[in-house]
């Protein structure tokens, strides 16, 4: 994380602090955490509001805290020009020319600020921390820690180092090898093109528009799904298939257990099912090795639409859970995912994602994969048709099929895996007592 957004403020001017105390609600890339205050004192003053779609940096100070409420008078009385800087930096207190003499200036400090001092010698690294440093070949022994009395260098200790310029790389050994010059051959220039010569065409646009500021969530998706249609080959197929029998479980279910499944629960059963029997559709590209990976566990991604964008909280070991324990884990992972409240661990990783959009009355779609995932499974809704009667030739029958298109990184999976996997999935699906089994 290298930047977030106040969602709410907790406390106002005034207020008295204590440890535990819940500052503001922080918006990340995918949910909502709370900040708490580990010290005592009195907030002063709010130096950014809470407001949707603003990039406040990690380590950039979001307001003045003051020691005690007799400081907090003082600090009131004084004008915006003696307020401390606003940097990312240890600040001091304001020292004004000719102070009086019956209010001394409270010590003001900004929130959060990073502890000054000498680095730890017995230092601990933060996992994060220690990817930073390791992928920048910074030596840890120039970064000072802010937590636990600077015993732990934490990401925004590694960030605010950076930003600041004071942290020193490591040697790198560096062999020169002798490359023979290659020699340039100079090709005509058919016509000289200039800045001066080169217009820019006015485009005027009309009517009226209003810009609706983005949140944090929205930016990631954004990035990561531009990112994933140009780096990753995606090939599509689609199949029918007939649920009509997997409607006649489910509703048995209601009517003889009082057992409420959804559809979905079933559709992600029996993709685990699917995955099992094809695990090369379980899989991701290993960009280092140059090769295709396979997953020793099925972990499945469900699509969640909330209000900030769409996130895809993480079913895990699926293919060991039964129905009751799927639907019970999406629900829960849903709720929570629309108030904001999945942890890291439950939204970040999976091996297979399902996107189901058949409660919106869309027949199929085309879904984007979510790298480093190597498949995504589009699922439309039901229809309704009729078509002849197997067991009577002259008569024909109502059946109710859904259309389900897979995304899958060409270089992991082929054309004939695909089908593979659409034929297993099928199966399970038009025969549903394969599940239960």
């Amino acid at each position: 994380m290298s930047h977030g957004n106040i969602a709410l403020w907790h406390k106002k001017p005034g207020d008295l602090l204590v440890p535990g105390d819940l500052l503001c609600d922080v918006e990340t890339d995918k949910a909502s955490v709370g900040f708490e205050f580990q010290d005592e004192g009195v907030l002063a003053k709010i130096l950014i509001d809470a407001k949707a779609g603003q990039e406040i940096k990690v380590g950039q100070p979001i307001a003045f805290i003051v020691s005690d409420e007799k400081d907090y008078q003082e600090f009131l009385k004084l004008p915006p020009s003696a307020y401390p800087p606003i940097t990312s930096d240890p600040v001091a207190a304001p020292t004004p020319s000719s102070p009086p003499q019956s209010a001394p200036i409270p010590q003001v400090t900004a929130t959060p600020t990073p502890s000054a001092g000498k680095p730890h010698p017995n230092a601990t690294l933060s996992p994060a921390a220690r990817h930073i440093i390791d992928s920048k070949s910074i030596d840890p022994s120039t970064i000072t820690g802010t937590s636990k009395g600077g015993r732990i260098i934490t990401k925004a200790d590694v960030i605010n180092a950076i930003n600041s310029g004071k942290v020193i790389s490591k040697p790198v050994t560096q062999i020169q090898t002798q490359v023979p010059a290659t020699p340039v051959v100079s090709q005509p220039v058919a016509s000289q093109v200039t800045s001066s010569n080169v217009s820019t065409p006015q485009i005027e646009i009309g009517g009226t528009y209003t810009d609706v500021p983005n949140s944090n969530m929205r930016k990631v998706i954004a990035k990561r799904l531009t990112e994933s249609k140009l780096t990753v080959p995606h090939m599509y197929s689609s199949i029918e298939c007939d649920i009509t029998e997997l409607l006649n479980l489910r509703n048995k279910f209601k009517k003889e257990a009082n057992v409420t499944v959804s559809v979905n629960d079933l559709v992600i059963k029996a993709s685990a099912l699917a995955l099992k029997d094809v695990p090369e559709c379980n899989g991701f590209w290993n960009p280092t090795t140059g090769k295709p990976e396979l997953n020793s566990s099925i972990d499945i991604s469900v699509a969640v639409a909330t209000p900030n964008g769409l996130i895809t909280p993480i079913v895990k070991n699926v293919d060991a859970l039964g129905l009751s324990s799927i639907s019970n884990n999406v629900k829960d992972l849903a709720t929570r995912a629309r108030d904001g409240k999945l942890k890291p661990q439950e939204y970040q990783g999976g091996t297979f994602t399902i996107s189901n959009l058949g409660m919106f009355g869309i027949s199929s779609f085309s879904a984007v994969i979510n790298p480093p995932q190597a498949c995504i499974l589009a699922v439309g809704g039901g229809i309704q048709r009729v078509i002849p009667n197997p067991s009577k030739p002259d008569d024909v029958k109502i059946t109710t099929t859904m259309i389900v298109q897979l995304s899958a990184d060409r270089r992991v999976v082929d054309e004939a895996i695909a089908a593979q996997f659409l034929q297993v999935f099928q199966t399970y699906l038009s025969n549903p007592s394969l599940i239960l089994l």
